[in-house]
């Protein structure tokens, strides 16, 4: 059997962003239902976390490449 790798730490900010793109985008669904215009924060909180999820996993999907 293989020897376990730690986990990558880039994979894991990947998730954790992901995590927080969901819970800010349900936060801004509940503040445009209630009529808080506050949920345009949310959005963009959604956007930015959503971008980080993207850089985050491309870049732990890229040393897993280069080390295998």
């Amino acid at each position: 059997m293989p020897p376990l790798l730690p986990p990558d730490p880039a994979r894991r900010l990947g998730v954790y962003a992901s995590i927080v793109c969901v819970l800010s985008v349900a936060a801004a669904v509940v503040s445009f239902v209630q009529g808080s215009w506050l949920g345009i924060v949310w959005v963009l909180l959604a956007g930015l976390s959503s971008n980080m999820t993207w850089y985050y996993l491309r870049r732990a999907r890229a040393r897993k490449s280069v080390t295998h």
